[in-house]
């Protein structure tokens, strides 16, 4: 039980950080804005101590598959870290945020091409904006689309690499997909592809209907503006991190497809070999 607590707590603890670091970190937050985020981030470390101090699943999946959950987190906390520390380098320059600055403008000049999502999220500044902010957005979109989609690749080779789930043991089906009703009717496997298809196909368009529903609301409500360090942080990392985690959801929906397929295939040939 102790050991269960620890592990809860500093999993709550770093959920906390995560929310609260770029409010803590940048110059000029209002006292409103940072009791919010406290709030938010208090919320957020409850609400993850209480699903992993459980016993039982509840909502989290793949709480029991490692590294599926923190590899996404991982990834969700260097894009909020380094997206922090570039736009603290605005106003408090130290040697890291340039560099990191210098890395970000590189990447998001090499990916801000005709039709990426890159360049989709640049079209959202106005035109009337600083060349500085155009830059920012620039800069920010192209390393966190980077973060986020060799997190995906790094997945992908865990699965087909290193067999992931079960490399280190048997895969437990209801605590890693505590969601998921295998008796909802319907077999089981072509639900886990369907719901892998789905996941995939969203997290390969999201990165270019993001920026196409966010430029059409601007006809409807007041357009968000990417010139506060704060809103574009945060709108960049859910760009990226978004539809990385899907497809990364996807790719696992299909893994857990094939090991029921193939114990499956395995389960009627020892029937057939039996009969025989």
């Amino acid at each position: 039980m102790i050991q269960r607590i620890i592990g809860a707590g500093a999993r709550a603890f770093m959920v906390a950080m995560l929310i609260a670091l770029p409010a803590l970190t940048l110059r000029g937050v209002s006292a409103d804005t940072t009791q919010m985020v406290a709030l938010l981030a208090l919320l957020a470390a409850l609400l993850t101590f209480v699903e992993y101090y459980s016993l039982y699943p509840s909502v989290i999946e793949f709480r029991n598959a490692p590294p599926f959950n923190r590899l996404r987190f991982v990834a969700l906390f260097l894009t909020v870290v380094l997206l922090t520390a570039i736009s603290h380098g605005v106003t408090d320059p130290t040697l890291l945020s340039q560099t990191l600055t210098n890395i970000g403008a590189r990447i998001g000049a090499a990916m801000d091409f005709p039709f990426s999502p890159v360049r989709l999220m640049v079209l959202l500044v106005p035109h009337d904006a600083p060349l500085a902010v155009l830059e920012k957005v620039r800069t920010h979109a192209g390393l966190a689309y980077l973060i986020s989609f060799s997190s995906m690749l790094i997945f992908v080779a865990l699965v087909r690499v290193l067999n992931w789930p079960i490399r280190k043991g048997a895969f437990n089906f209801w605590v890693n997909l505590p969601l998921f009703d295998p008796t909802a009717g319907g077999d089981v496997i072509f639900r886990l592809k369907r719901d892998a298809h789905v996941n995939v196909a969203l997290g390969f368009l999201l990165p270019f209907l993001i920026p196409a529903v966010m430029k059409a609301a601007t006809g409807i409500a007041d357009p968000i503006s990417l010139s506060d360090p704060q809103t574009l942080i945060w709108t960049m990392t859910a760009w990226a991190f978004l539809p990385a985690s899907l497809m990364m959801r996807g790719i696992a929906l299909s893994r857990i497809a094939e090991l029921i397929e193939e114990k499956r295939r395995r389960a009627y040939a020892q029937t057939e070999y039996q009969a025989a």
